[in-house]
């Protein structure tokens, strides 16, 4: 019989002080609570991921000042054994750091195991730091229990089809009564599931208990769900933690089976997890939560235009900070109906926030009239349209810099994947919280907050209309653009393919081919296959965006800018 504690702990990146304090109070209450074993995740102690913090002067030396601290404290704690993850140095060729699992006893390491697989895709790139660990399979015994340890990525080659070694295997041979993975794996939609279907495989294939534990915490455009579980071989998934929430819990392990803490079976694990819009909130709500608060922010400002794009924003921002921290600005221009200025107004009285209005209309004209006096050539068009824009992100960046709050940029998925956005205008600011989105998502989870709030924040009026930039009159979304019904699916294919879930990237799959057995349909896909490409430059310069899908831009899709497309 072991009594584990299941450490899932929101790590701040490079908080190496901050880090230790918190895994010695949770390791502390643990050994308060019974605890034999007490796990935390991957790269615990720096947070995930260091990055280039790892070739900073001196960063290796606060690290080993951590593990020392964290020595000394289990000094203390002489019958817990503590799992945590650090960068280790190592010698000879390659990589100079190991990313390292370590086993911490009665204040010396009894244990080190150096992770094997190191993920360099999508937005991984630990080859970058760390050179890759032996073949080999480290165990411990704790008490009458045999321990077998393992880190994230070691863990999801199983069917060995992304790397030659699979340390599976060797853990098998090894024969432990439990295995034990750290991790720190990021969350998009399907992940919770996946998951449990490669560990779940695993368990079964080799009979062999695991305990997966996983952080939790927005980290710049990554969010981690925790969701941190336990899986038998007959059982499958017996065990999970809260998601997007810090949970420390005690469970035994007995026999094989893992139990609560009093040796009772533990609930039973819903299967489904959380509804997809359910998913997206409470993903990009945990990341601005924890974005702003580690970049030292406590308001956010966002310009309210009257459209769906800024009042999910700003919805979503109230919810993750409170009203009495978010911002609106409307800023009318003469293209801007009386309705949108009015639904801005009834959306900052739903949600509780202040709203500011700072007209345009007299800077714009300013700016045409100097224009031709300088140029001799009358401002308008798309140039008119964008300098509205620029005038707006001027005036909200005026806003951040005199009141110290953090600018959220507004852009959807499918705007930003075509360019439809002016650069330097509403794509200013330090965070996006829609990025990741679709605009026919955006619609759906503005349905899904008015019914979890159960009352209308986001006004009808605001869901119903029609998209439009209102930079020109009678302007409509679709003046440039298929409809988002049809453009999403086509940008599903084009920018995730397969890396959608299985039945999204059939029912794509379905709508493109039938798309494009026409002519029409066949040079709409390629027309926006090279709006794409086109916009690279854009994205590069946009800010960063909360991850929630598979592939999202930024670090998860590294498209050249200057490149030759088919």
């Amino acid at each position: 019989m072991l009594n584990i504690a299941v450490a899932q702990l929101n790590y701040f990146v490079g908080d190496i002080e901050g880090n230790a304090q918190k895994m010695i109070a949770a390791a502390q209450q643990a050994a308060l609570d019974g605890a034999e074993l007490i796990v935390f995740s991957e790269l615990s102690l720096t947070g995930y991921y260091p990055g280039d913090l790892l070739d900073e002067l001196h960063f290796m030396d606060r690290v080993a000042a951590g593990i020392d601290e964290l020595r000394s404290a289990s000094r203390q704690l002489r019958n817990l054994h503590w799992v945590l993850g650090a960068p280790v140095p190592r010698v000879g060729p390659g990589k100079r750091l190991h990313n390292m699992l370590l086993v911490i006893h009665a204040g010396e390491v009894v244990l080190q195991y150096a992770k094997q697989l190191l993920p360099t895709y999508n937005i991984f790139d630990e080859h970058r730091h760390f050179e890759p660990g032996p073949d080999v399979a480290r165990v411990l015994r704790i008490g009458h229990t045999q321990v077998g340890v393992m880190i994230c990525e070691d863990g999801w080659n199983d069917e060995g089809l992304d790397y030659t070694v699979n340390p599976f295997q060797r853990m098998r041979d090894a024969a432990p009564d439990l295995v034990v993975s750290i991790n720190a794996s990021p969350s998009n939609i399907g992940k919770r599931e996946q998951r449990h279907q490669v560990f779940g495989d695993a368990s079964r294939r080799h009979g062999l208990p695991i305990l997966y534990v996983n952080q939790v915490g927005g980290q710049d455009q990554v969010v981690f769900d925790g969701a941190s579980f336990a899986v038998e071989p007959e059982r499958g998934v017996v065990y999970e933690a809260q998601r997007f929430v810090e949970d420390v819990r005690v469970l035994r392990f007995d026999n094989g089976h893992f139990l609560t803490r009093a040796g009772e079976a533990l609930p039973p694990v819903d299967p489904k997890g959380l509804p997809t819009m359910a998913f997206y909130r409470a993903q990009i709500v945990l990341g601005l939560r924890d974005y702003a608060r580690r970049c030292g922010f406590g308001q956010v400002v966002v310009g309210s235009s009257g459209g769906i794009d800024s009042a999910l924003t700003l919805a979503l921002a109230a919810e993750a900070l409170g009203p009495d921290n978010v911002v609106g600005v409307t800023m009318p221009s003469k293209f801007s109906s009386s309705g949108s200025v009015d639904d801005s107004v009834l959306l900052s009285r739903n949600l509780g926030i202040a709203l500011h209005t700072h007209p345009i209309k007299a800077l714009v004209d300013g700016y045409a009239a100097q224009f031709d006096a300088s140029f001799g050539a009358p401002l308008q068009g798309l140039p008119l349209e964008n300098l509205q824009a620029r005038i707006r992100g001027t005036i909200l960046m005026e806003y951040s810099n005199h009141f110290g709050h953090l600018l959220l940029t507004t852009g959807n998925k499918s705007e930003i994947s075509v360019g439809y956005c002016t650069l330097y205008g509403d794509t200013n600011g330090g965070l996006g919280l829609l990025g990741d989105l679709y605009k026919t998502e955006v619609f759906a989870l503005s349905r899904h907050v008015n019914e979890a709030a159960g009352r209308e924040l986001i006004p009808h009026a605001i869901i119903d209309k029609p998209p439009s930039a209102e930079l020109a009159p009678g302007q409509k979304d679709t003046d440039s653009l298929p409809p988002y019904e049809v453009l999403d699916e086509v940008l599903k294919v084009l920018i995730e393919g397969p890396r959608l879930a299985a039945w999204e990237f059939a029912q794509a799959t379905a709508f493109v081919d039938k798309l494009t057995a026409t002519p029409d349909g066949a040079a709409l896909l390629q027309k926006v296959r090279m709006m794409i490409a086109r916009n690279e430059y854009k994205r590069r310069q946009s800010p960063p965006i909360i991850r929630v899908r598979a592939r999202a831009f930024g670090t998860g899709r590294q498209m050249p800018i200057a490149a030759k497309h088919v």
